[in-house]
């Protein structure tokens, strides 16, 4: 089968043969229909050779949609030919995190050797995929599969950071997000569909906050030295209550600390190549800002995420790419120049 891989330190993604795996027990194998690329792949691959701990050669893609095609000894309860997405933040099954479906902080993961597919275990850009349980499946019925893997990352990362804040977005609240790229332009959405909050969105192109503005931005600045400054002139003086940092570079992490309002919430979500960091202490913040960096989202959210997409409340911006041509959407992604999320279709 053909896939995706990250095959030398510094090299390009290529594209590959590979065997098609077969299902273990226990073990589901998905015919792929639609994989995700993230800024976390070019961030991994972006790594110098003593920091990379993922693993070569690695099949890409950890946003991954597919149609069960073989079941492994011992699997019940799933049926050949159902639609899923995979659940990306694989842990043990059993520590008291897991137990409670949050896998993504899994603390025995790692000693176990357990990765993401795509982040160590093989991942979705190839036509077909291994996934190591049934429970990391969630059924889509006749959703878009290409409109829907998006939201196992791109929309699960979002979703959990705002729903930890949403005792903060009361009335007259305001929630503010940099980066209207994959992420932000879905964040936009999940603070419209569940808050009050007043949402302004930064970013450093006008192609970026038009697309903010039309899945619901109330308001748009542009992304520079001044960004600070201008929201909280749009604020009337005032911060926000809640601050998403999708982008995670000095500067950004900069504004956000500045426009974050008393008692408010400063999220940083993105992940940047180069070391950034808050400045956290007396006269550096406002009075009760937390800063926190959050990792991914439970299986129960992702589950609520589909749930919400059945009513239709997200529209998911994607280009798409055949899977030959998947290195060329990694190279888009690196320039900034993709609108929404990239997917590609194995099928193509």
């Amino acid at each position: 089968m053909r896939a995706v891989q990250y095959r030398t330190i510094g090299g390009a993604p290529e594209v590959v043969e590979i065997e098609k795996p077969t299902p273990g027990p226990g073990q589901v194998l998905l015919e792929v229909t639609a994989a995700g690329i993230c800024h976390s792949d070019d961030f991994i691959m972006g790594l110098p050779e003593k920091q990379y701990v993922y693993g070569l050669p690695l099949t890409l893609g950890h946003e991954g949609a597919g149609r069960v095609v073989e079941l492994g000894s011992g699997v019940e309860g799933l049926e050949l030919g159902t639609n899923v997405v995979v659940y990306g933040p694989w842990g043990c099954g059993t520590c008291l995190a897991c137990a409670q479906g949050k896998e993504n902080y899994c603390p025995r993961a790692a000693e176990l050797g357990i990765a993401p597919p795509g982040l160590g275990s093989p991942g979705a850009l190839a036509e077909y995929m291994l996934v190591d349980s049934p429970r990391h499946l969630v059924p889509i019925g006749d959703l878009d599969p290409v409109r829907t893997v998006p939201l196992t990352d791109a929309g699960l990362t979002p979703y959990h950071a705002i729903k930890r804040s949403l005792g903060k977005l009361r009335a007259g609240s305001t929630a503010v997000v940099i980066g209207a790229g994959g992420l932000g332009h879905l964040a936009v959405q999940i603070l419209r569909a569940l808050s009050p909050a007043r949402v302004v969105a930064l970013d450093v192109t006008e192609e970026k906050l038009a697309l903010a503005t039309a899945v619901g931005a109330h308001d748009v600045v542009l992304s520079d030295a001044d960004a600070a400054a201008n929201v909280r002139s749009l604020l009337g003086g005032r911060g926000a209550q809640l601050v998403l940092d999708f982008v995670g570079a000095q500067p950004t992490i900069d504004t956000a600390m500045a426009v974050a309002d008393v008692e408010s919430d400063v999220t940083i979500v993105g992940i940047s190549s180069t070391p950034a960091a808050a400045q956290v202490g007396f006269f550096r913040q406002a009075y009760e800002a937390s800063v926190t960096v959050p990792y991914w989202g439970s299986r129960g959210e992702l589950i609520e995420l589909v749930e919400l997409a059945h009513r239709g409340v997200f529209d998911v911006h994607t280009e798409t790419f055949p899977l030959a041509d998947a290195p060329k959407a990694y190279e888009r992604l690196h320039e900034g120049t993709l609108s929404g999320r990239a997917v590609v279709v194995p099928s193509l």
